[in-house]
Formats: C-alpha cells, structure tokens, sequence
C-alpha cells in the first residue's frame, strides 16, 4: 500500500475539490447525449481531460462496425460520432484504462419532477437524465484525478488512459471500436453506478425487433378482423415463456441472482387512426439470455412463438431480426488480483467491505474480459431510478467512490514492478 499520502490527507483533497466535480457532473447532464447528439458532451469531456494534462485526441467509429462479428447492430451513421480518448505522457509501468460511456437513454419528460435536462440537487442528490447512468461516474473518476493533483500525486499522471465512448446503452460499438484501434491497458476500471459496490459481470443481451403485417381496415370492421392489440397482448404473454424456460436453471455465477434473464418489451408501435384498425405492430425486445443460447437461437426462439401466437389469427406475414445489442455474458473473478486491490483501497479509506455481485445486465466490461483476457470491472456511486424518471446520483456517494479510486490508484501505480494483476 501507498502510504505517501494518507487516508486523512486524501479525503480532505475530495471535500476541496468536490464542488468543482459537481460543477462538471451539472454541466455534463446538461448536455443532452441522446445516441447521435453526444459531441456536445465529448468536447466537454476533452476539455476537462487536456485541463488534467492528458494528451486528447478522438477515435472514430467506422461505419463497418456493424460487420464485426462482436459489433451490436447500428440504428444510425457514425458520421461526425467518435470516442474521446485521453492518455498520459508517462511511458513504461503498468497501465490502467477509465472506462465510462457519454451516451444517455432516452426520455420522457412529461413524467418527471423537472427538466431533465436541467440538473436540480435535491437533499444531497443530483437530479437529470444520464446523472446516475453514468455521468456520476465521470464525476468520480475526474473527482479523484483532481484529488491526486492537488496532493501532488504522480499516481494520476503514470500510465493512464480515459476514455469516454459513445453508444454503451445501445450496442456497445464505440469500445467495441476503440478496442479495434488498439486501446487497451494492463486493467480497465469503469465507473459505472455500483452502488460502492464492485460489480464483476453481466448476462448475454439480445435485442431483437418483430415486425407484423396484418393489413388494416376501417374500424367499423374491427369486430371481423384480427385485432392487432390483443395479438400483441397475447405476444406478450408468449414471450413469458421464453423467460421462464431461460430462467429454469441458471448456471454458475447467474445463479446468485434471483432472476437473471428478463425479456422485456420495451417499445411497441400500433397503430395510426383510432377509426382504424391498425396495419402493422412493432416490438423491440431485449432479450436477457443464457451465455449458451446464442442470437440465432434467440430470434428462433422469439419466432416460433410468433409463429405460435398469429397462427389463431390468420398468420400475418411477420419479421423478426437482431436489433441493437448482441451481447456476450461475461465474469471476472472474485478472487482476480484486480478486484482484491480496489476492495482493499475501499477498506483502508472507508473501513468497511466492498460486496461483489453479477447483474442481469451488461457493460462494455465485457470486450475487455471476453475478447483481451483483460481484467475489467465496475466501480461507481449510489444511484436511483436508472433509465426511468427522477433518475439521480448522490453526491456523497460520488465523494466516497473518488477517494476509493484515488486511493486505488496510489497503491496501484505504486507496484509497477509487480505483474499480478496484468
């Protein structure tokens, strides 16, 4: 353990520069970074970066993404889009790479407190959309490089790479396309909210679009028709049993969580005319799946209960093809080197234990894992209502994870000489 520093002195560095890394948090959800509109929030991130004294430069996602065979399925161009890459001017030692994602779900604003898009600190916590999911995390993250410099610390300035990528929340492309460039490191930690907590890995997710045509007509020929909205209804229900059957008996480590595979209908369109009996229905489905069952099998699976539900209503032609992510599971280790050093780090500043969980979800943890055999895992602060409405981080929380990080760092780049954790 690095002991140039102590735990006292680095604590007393977060508090001072805490209100400047809630300041970049307000001015970061206030940069609205829908998939597509995230350059706004990429500058903001160069400039925080270059003022850091990291050397910025920007990764482009090309448009042949999509034919990676590990590429989710993209939705829109790449044109004009990019990752935002920082690196220190330290050469040699070990390596360490910050991974978060600029890019933001979207939203409905009519079912929040206040505008979204408008961060509001409400008794200790920071409301807007993306605040929790993640750009808390880069809060924390900067929080605790503004930290290390204030102490003086080279721990911040040795081998270090930042990167903030795009498009996390929908396929996975921009670290799938950083990776591509060579961007990589000894490990990865990514401040995703974990709630202190350290989060060593994720399901298998496939997003999948079903398209029915059923032709339409005039409404007063409803009662002679198929209706769309109860074959989407009973759809719905088909789509039960696929998650029963994946959830039936999950195997090791997705057994410790209750539930882990959700399929979740989470978009459906239908209908144009309230006199009119609807033509066509759209799904999107995110599919939370076994790491045995590949895509194909999800899309068969998903298409013979299609098949199954319309065949009562005169079999429509029908579609149903991948859309968005195709997502590997993924695991790191409770006992990895990598995760025992970010607890102890936990432990010596905060005096208590860090729990380890999987989640019934994915990041981009997973590219480092599967693909470089390199140790990622997640470590970010306490948040609420992910993806929904009113979502917010809380700032103490932020404060906490940031001396964790720095004190992680300390010891981390302290023990170049030592090879354990690469």
């Amino acid at each position: 353990m690095s002991t140039e520093i102590s735990n006292a002195e680095l604590l007393d560095a977060v508090s001072a520069e805490a209100p400047n890394a809630f300041e970049f948090l307000s001015s970061l959800v206030s940069r609205p970074s829908l998939r597509g509109q995230e350059q706004s929030a990429q500058e903001l991130v160069e400039s925080v970066l270059s003022d850091l004294g990291f050397a910025v430069e920007r990764i482009a996602v090309p448009e042949s993404i999509g034919d990676d065979a590990l590429a989710g399925v993209p939705a829109m161009s790449y044109a004009g889009r990019f990752d935002v890459l920082g690196r220190t001017l330290h050469d040699g030692g070990r390596s360490l790479l910050l991974n978060g994602h600029i890019d933001v779900v979207p939203v409905n604003s009519t079912t929040w407190a206040s505008d979204p898009f408008v961060p509001v600190v409400r008794d200790g916590w920071l409301y807007g959309r993306g605040a929790g999911d993640m750009k808390g995390g880069f809060a924390m993250a900067i929080l605790a490089l503004r930290a290390l410099r204030r102490l003086q610390s080279d721990a911040g300035r040795r081998n270090l790479l930042f990167l903030s990528v795009i498009e996390e929340e929908y396929t996975g492309n921009g670290t799938l396309a950083a990776l591509r460039a060579g961007v990589t490191a000894d490990a990865v930690v990514l401040p995703e909210p974990t709630g202190l907590n350290i989060l060593l890995g994720g399901v298998a997710i496939t997003w999948v679009k079903v398209t029915i045509e059923f032709g339409g007509g005039h409404a007063e020929s409803s009662d002679r028709l198929a209706s769309p909205a109860q074959v989407v209804a009973r759809l719905i229900e088909g789509l039960g049993q696929i998650e029963a059957a994946y959830n039936k008996d999950p195997r090791a480590p997705y057994d410790t969580i209750a539930h882990p595979y959700n399929v979740n209908v989470g978009v459906v369109q239908l209908g144009e005319w309230p006199s009119s009996v609807p033509a066509v229905a759209e799904l999107e489905v995110r599919v939370g799946h076994p790491d045995d069952v590949s895509v194909a099998q999800v899309v068969a699976d998903i298409r013979a209960v299609v098949a199954e539900t319309l065949s009562a209503a005169g079999s429509p032609y029908f579609d149903v093809v991948p859309h968005g992510f195709k997502a590997q599971g993924y695991h790191l280790a409770a006992e990895h080197p990598l995760v025992r050093q970010v607890a102890q780090a936990h432990a010596s500043v905060h005096g208590v234990e860090l729990s380890t969980e999987v989640l019934g979800s994915t990041t981009d943890a997973r590219y480092y894992v599967n693909q470089l055999d390199v140790p990622a895992l997640c470590f970010g602060p306490v948040v609420k209502n992910m993806h929904g409405s009113n979502e917010c981080v809380e700032l103490a929380s932020i404060e906490a994870g940031a001396a964790t990080l720095a004190r992680f760092l300390l010891d981390y780049f302290a023990e170049d000489t030592d090879s354990e954790v690469g």
